[in-house]
């Protein structure tokens, strides 16, 4: 298992520095993570410092609280691309989904994603603010779009991935994958994510997991 490469090497944190950006794609680099995932105004920079790595560049949209209006998201993707983004990690519109307009989150979903072409598009559902059913109910719609990955959380909630959320997601998907992040900061964790079928972890501490696997007996 070379878990690296399901890590995308996060740092979102408003007061994230030039100095904060250049360290966590040096780290990238070092561990050979599969990205980094940065806020979208550092991703021209982390672009320049990859650009003779194989580290992909990862930013978030509507992030993170999923209520900018769909053409504000648009613009946001538009100019991501146009920055040098590979991948794009939404928040989809929280408010909406609870108020069951299941469209309207299929139509903002299909609308990224046309921006997107044949860039990766993950799509945040906040598990820690959807009930079970919910969750569920945002496993079916999502899968009825043209997204790639269905996301667990921004990591600016009440708590990030559970083995209870993950599982539930990973048994109501059809064709997507599932990103399981926020709150993950051991490498018996993140493999045992693996080990049930997610296919990327998102972590600010990915430096930590591998040098924990790489310390354990069973590596």
């Amino acid at each position: 298992m070379n878990i690296e490469k399901y890590i995308d090497h996060t740092f979102l944190k408003s007061d994230a520095s030039y100095s904060d950006i250049k360290k966590l794609c040096n780290e990238a680099i070092k561990y050979d993570f599969y990205s980094v995932c940065i806020n979208p105004y550092f991703v021209k920079m982390a672009k320049r410092l990859l650009e003779n790595s194989n580290v992909k560049v990862c930013t978030v949209i509507g992030f993170p609280l999923g209520a900018n209006i769909i053409s504000t998201k648009i613009f946001e993707t538009n100019q991501a691309i146009l920055d040098g983004v590979d991948e794009i990690d939404m928040v989809m519109n929280i408010t909406e989904f609870k108020e069951k307009n299941y469209n309207f989150i299929k139509e903002e979903i299909n609308c990224i994603k046309k921006e997107c072409g044949d860039k990766i598009l993950k799509v945040i559902i906040e598990t820690c603010a959807l009930t079970k059913d919910e969750i569920v109910k945002a496993c079916e719609i999502v899968d009825t779009t043209d997204a790639d990955f269905i996301k667990t959380s921004t990591g600016f909630g009440k708590y990030g991935a559970n083995y209870e959320d993950v599982k539930l997601m990973l048994d109501n998907v059809k064709k997507l994958s599932v990103k399981a992040s926020g709150g993950i900061s051991d490498g018996k964790i993140a493999k045992e994510y693996i080990n049930m079928g997610v296919k990327r972890i998102g972590t600010s501490n990915g430096v930590k997991i591998i040098e924990n696997i790489i310390g354990s007996t069973d590596y």
